[in-house]
């Protein structure tokens, strides 16, 4: 990794470190969720970088890629696990980490579990160490508190404008996708669910969350300007519609932004929810690997 690869992805994580910190004082019961994306997003862009994705808000079952649709009513429930997850940008090379927010006390060590095993990964990775190695390292600690981590969803490899680039980190022992790389950067996110959950995701019917795919010709100009911009703002990198009002206004954006969903010019992420509908808790740290260990860039 070059110097200024390195500084840039340096720069990210302090600025994403910062508004980590901001989470628990910003989140409280009762709250609109679109306050707490909005809040999150301005946060990162008034300390002179952008949001690598929207922020991602998953209350209690939901455990990614929610965010806050246009006009978004929706509030944070008594009593629930919240999930905010934010990553951050500088010149491309990105900074993801996430904090859960817990108003449920019955389920307060599944958070420190998730913490601890986040912890633990951290410390034994190494350059050419197996992913499978971290996914058990994460496993165990995680059942050893008496929760069940959730198998299909991992932590990744990172590169330059790309949130999941290459190589995954389970959270269990039995998936292996390579090994760790000396020079490289990996988002490190383990997350729990209860002993009677399925420990496992599946797709909702709803999407918030897209990327650029493809250029095609479609049908309208305003449909066609939404896509340039898309593809010149965002490049590869995931963004929210809520994004487009600024420059398009709302209604132009629910007309047109259907016509590139339906030419396929962009790609959507579900959300994703626990299958038996039980909570969960997320921790995630963005490191670097270097000769014996690794750098945690948002520490």
């Amino acid at each position: 990794m070059d110097e200024e690869a390195l500084n840039s992805y340096r720069e990210a994580g302090r600025i994403a470190s910062e508004v980590r910190r901001l989470v628990p004082s910003l989140v409280k019961e009762g709250m609109r969720i679109i306050d707490i994306c909005e809040a999150v997003e301005e946060a990162i862009r008034q300390r002179g970088a952008e949001p690598a994705f929207p922020c991602n808000v998953g209350v209690n079952e939901v455990a990614a890629h929610y965010t806050s649709p246009i006009g978004d009513l929706s509030t944070v429930p008594e009593g629930s696990l919240v999930k905010v997850d934010l990553g951050v940008h500088v010149q491309g090379y990105i900074a993801d980490t996430a904090v859960t927010i817990c108003f449920d006390n019955a389920l307060s060590d599944m958070v420190m579990a998730v913490e601890e095993a986040l912890d633990a990964a951290i410390s034994a990775i190494e350059p050419g160490k197996r992913v499978s190695e971290i996914g058990a390292v994460i496993e165990q600690v995680i059942e050893g508190y008496g929760y069940k981590p959730i198998w299909n969803l991992t932590g990744h490899q990172l590169g330059r404008y790309v949130i999941h680039a290459g190589v995954s980190v389970p959270n269990v022992s039995r998936l292996n996708h390579g090994r760790f790389e000396k020079g490289k950067a990996y988002a490190i996110e383990p997350f729990a669910t209860t002993l009677d959950g399925a420990g496992e995701v599946m797709n909702s019917p709803n999407t918030y969350i897209y990327r650029f795919s493809r250029r095609k010709k479609v049908r309208s100009s305003e449909a066609a300007s939404m896509l340039a911009e898309i593809e010149s703002r965002y490049k590869t990198l995931p963004f929210t519609p809520r994004w487009l009002v600024d420059r398009f206004g709302e209604e132009k954006v629910k007309t047109a932004f259907r016509q590139l969903i339906g030419a396929k010019c962009v790609t959507g992420y579900p959300v994703l929810v626990e299958r038996r509908g039980r909570k969960v808790a997320q921790a995630e740290h963005t490191v670097i690997v270097e000769r014996g260990g690794c750098y945690v860039t948002t520490a």
